[in-house]
């Protein structure tokens, strides 16, 4: 996992010092401090999906470059069987599987995303990126976290928002949940 890290955040680099944009210009693109953002960038800090959302939007890339490092090339459709999603685990509490890493210029990114149970009475970790974002429950319960507000999603359920508020989700009742994610 480590090295998969690493070489996403060379690419990230790479591509930045090639479209000309200073580490305090993107690190103010995505409202970061720069030291967080040289964390993604040397990484020592793995990037949230959301970010590296970003990052592939303002490097004028397809998401899939900078996870796969190869040009999505798709145009009329693509095909993801089942379980067969490009895996990233961006962060912790969440894991990724990306639904259309191939086609090209997306106006969305896709994601199957697993929640698994917390061990502790904790709230999660927030986070925030700019655009909207749509969750929909495939699998158990999850406790959706947004600008002062707990809801609880059952399968079947589903919840589009502003992601540029905090935001955060729990699986519940000890479960892993599972949830397709739209991020635009």
């Amino acid at each position: 996992m480590q090295e998969k890290i690493k070489e996403i955040a060379s690419r990230v680099s790479e591509l930045r010092e090639l479209s000309e944009i200073s580490v305090e210009k993107m690190a103010e693109y995505l409202q970061v401090s720069k030291e967080t953002y040289e964390k993604y960038e040397n990484g020592t800090e793995d990037i949230p999906a959301s970010i590296l959302f970003e990052i592939a939007h303002r490097l004028q890339v397809d998401m899939a470059t900078l996870l796969t490092g190869e040009e999505p090339r798709m145009n009329i459709f693509t095909l993801t069987r089942s379980g067969k999603g490009v895996s990233v685990e961006r962060r912790k509490q969440y894991k990724y599987q990306n639904l259309a890493e191939k086609f090209i210029h997306k106006k969305a990114e896709f994601f199957i995303v697993t929640v698994e149970p917390k061990s502790q009475e904790t709230k999660p970790d927030t986070n925030s990126h700019p655009g909207q974002e749509f969750n929909y429950v495939l699998e158990g319960s999850l406790k959706v976290y947004i600008h002062n507000n707990e809801i609880v999603l059952n399968e079947g359920d589903s919840i589009y928002f502003d992601s540029n508020y905090e935001h955060a989700m729990e699986a519940l009742e000890g479960e892993p949940a599972k949830f397709l994610a739209v991020i635009m």
